[in-house]
């Protein structure tokens, strides 16, 4: 579990040890925002905050993003399973990164009250499983259950 958490921080470039420079992944919002980009998604603007100017990646196509909103309250909602195991891996690790990017609330805003705190429920029965167990039962896929532990232990 530890290796893991090391190697995310390290490929990530959250670390400042010289020796590891050579593992990490150069520029990863820059890559990915670059990559949105070219794929129609995101936009590049210039914006002024008072010192310095930056570049900002604004959402081009809200489609993508309704969609993605979808996804995550249908994997909570309509298509919940109530084993992880047995669950899409893609959408299991889209909530868990919806989550660790606090905008599960927003995702939910336009739930109704009853939907909105089941969905809720179930987020917290993902984030109460213990990543050490899950990765270790048949069939489970180590690499996202070690992700899972980084964010939230």
């Amino acid at each position: 579990k530890q290796w893991y958490q090391r190697r995310v921080a390290i490929t990530a470039g959250e670390t400042w040890n010289p020796l590891k420079l050579r593992y990490q992944i150069r520029n990863v919002r820059e890559r990915i925002a670059k990559n949105l980009v070219e794929k129609g998604i995101l936009t590049t603007e210039k914006q002024n905050f008072v010192v310095f100017d930056m570049t900002t990646h604004p959402l081009l196509d809200q489609c993508q993003k309704q969609g993605v909103i979808k996804k995550i309250q249908d994997t909570l909602l309509s298509r919940w399973i109530n084993d992880p195991q047995r669950m899409d891996k893609r959408a299991l690790a889209l909530v868990y990164l919806a989550q660790a990017s606090e905008v599960l609330e927003h995702a939910f805003s336009s739930l109704s009250d009853e939907d909105y705190d089941l969905a809720m429920k179930r987020v917290r029965e993902l984030l109460d499983l213990d990543p050490d167990m899950e990765a270790v039962k048949d069939g489970a896929d180590e690499v996202l259950w070690a992700v899972v532990a980084s964010f939230f232990k």
